[in-house]
């Protein structure tokens, strides 16, 4: 395990080695020059533009300035956001909280909705199991601003039932409350790709002989559904998962943009149409580094759920 762990965090580090490159170069691979990035069009002095390009260290090698940046970004450093004027750390600061809501309320909807939906569906076959087929399918086909648009015409505009995009509450119970609209938009396609999964490792299990010969011993089915069948399916649930709760970093930008929730996907949102890039280069690095450290947590728990697996291999033991 220790092994496995250390191997697991070096590729962690050799991807975001990777991935932070990739970042800082999209600024250099964009067409145009990086200082009239930064004017925005506007008119200036060849002495201004050198003064703005010593201030964001453009006037040295590519290589230099690579390194430059990475060694602040490990001191904590993201650099000065051009938009706001401001340093892109507590930018970011100020906004997460609202993310990390949105997606962890969006992530209990995933969770709860989808593995309880394929679990009746698994139990209830005929027409429970048709219609949740269908629902599922038309879930997962659904991006989630067609979502946005279906919610907030149906429950905002016609019922009234939650206030519509940009509105904010106070409290706990207001927030959730404000952010209950955004957050299903968000679980809908993840929670039908989920509530699949679940049904079809739990057909699976339903189907092994072990399952066969616990309920010809007279085992209380609900004992089986949990210790035998719902014990043995979490494996591919967990995976598949983790996996959809890490796609949630990624979808977040377009929900936040189409409710105006104030948080750090509309914050990307915003610093992309206005070519900051400082602020794009620190959003999509944390990203990033959400979306490999949900996997590395994923990859952990295998072993946990099912002792047959092995760490180190991957199979079983």
């Amino acid at each position: 395990m220790a092994r496995y762990l250390l191997g697991r965090l070096l590729g962690l580090a050799a991807v975001l080695l990777v991935t932070s490159f990739l970042v800082f170069s999209a600024v250099h691979l964009a067409p145009g020059d990086p200082v009239s990035f930064l004017l925005k069009g506007h008119p200036a002095t060849p002495e201004a533009r050198a003064a703005i390009a010593a201030q964001y260290h453009l006037d040295r090698p590519f290589l230099v300035q690579y390194l430059t940046w990475l060694g602040n970004v490990l001191h904590g450093d993201f650099g000065r956001s051009v938009q706001f004027r401001q340093d892109v750390g507590p930018l970011i600061g100020s906004r997460l909280p609202g993310t990390a809501l949105l997606i962890g309320y969006a992530a209990v909807l995933v969770c709860v909705g989808g593995v309880l939906t394929g679990v009746l569906a698994a139990l209830r076959p005929g027409l429970v199991d048709r219609a949740v087929l269908i629902g599922t399918g038309v879930a997962t086909a659904t991006p989630p601003f067609v979502s946005a648009i279906a919610l907030v015409s149906l429950f905002a505009v016609q019922l009234g039932w939650f206030p519509g995009p940009g509105s904010t509450g106070t409290g706990l119970g207001g927030r959730l409350y404000h952010l209950t609209l955004p957050a299903v938009a968000l679980a809908v396609t993840l929670a039908g790709l989920l509530a699949r999964v679940t049904r079809s490792a739990m057909l699976e299990q339903l189907a092994r002989e072990h399952v066969e010969v616990a309920r010809s011993r007279g085992v209380p089915e609900r004992t089986v559904i949990r210790r035998h069948v719902l014990r043995g399916a979490l494996g591919p649930i967990v995976t598949v998962g983790g996996t959809t709760l890490a796609g949630l970093l990624v979808s977040t930008s377009i929900v936040e943009s189409a409710f105006n929730v104030t948080g750090v996907g509309q914050l990307l949102v915003q610093s992309v149409t206005a070519k900051d890039f400082p602020v794009v280069q620190a959003v999509t690095l944390l990203t990033v580094l959400g979306f490999v450290l949900v996997n590395l947590a994923v990859d952990l728990l295998g072993p946990l759920i099912d002792p047959r697996v092995s760490p180190a291999t991957g199979g079983a033991a």
